[in-house]
């Protein structure tokens, strides 16, 4: 199963840099968000996937029994989905802006939208 993952994850980062090299802003945007969830997916595989008991410490003991996943990863994919979400949120707020003041979403042509230094001092 962590193979399959692996490949997965190879295949997720492979797929993001694809859309992060196109110059375009949307889909530099949906390759951040593939690349974030591929780390995801990465931290979570490295916790070990087991069926069988969950990650709990019985009484009296110090450490998980052997053979159970480690919450510690699980724990810090919750929280970086959330802040995953909060940056789409405010990058897709940014590439909207964008678009409305430049009226385009390639990088190329926002390179040439942009206002020269002549042309505000006049």
């Amino acid at each position: 199963m962590e193979t399959l993952l692996s490949l997965t994850v190879g295949m997720l980062v492979a797929a993001a840099i694809y859309l992060m090299l196109q110059r375009d802003l949307l889909r530099f945007l949906f390759g951040l968000t593939l690349i974030s969830n591929a780390a995801n997916l990465l931290i979570f595989t490295s916790g070990q996937l087991t069926s069988g008991r969950p990650p709990l410490v019985p009484e009296g003991a110090k450490a998980p029994l052997p053979g159970v996943a480690n919450a510690l990863p699980q724990a810090l994919v919750l929280t970086a989905v959330v802040i995953g979400f909060g940056l789409f949120a405010f990058s897709l707020v940014l590439t909207l802006r964008a678009y409305t003041d430049l009226g385009t979403l390639k990088t190329d042509d926002m390179r040439v939208a942009e206002p020269r230094e002549e042309e505000q001092d006049a």
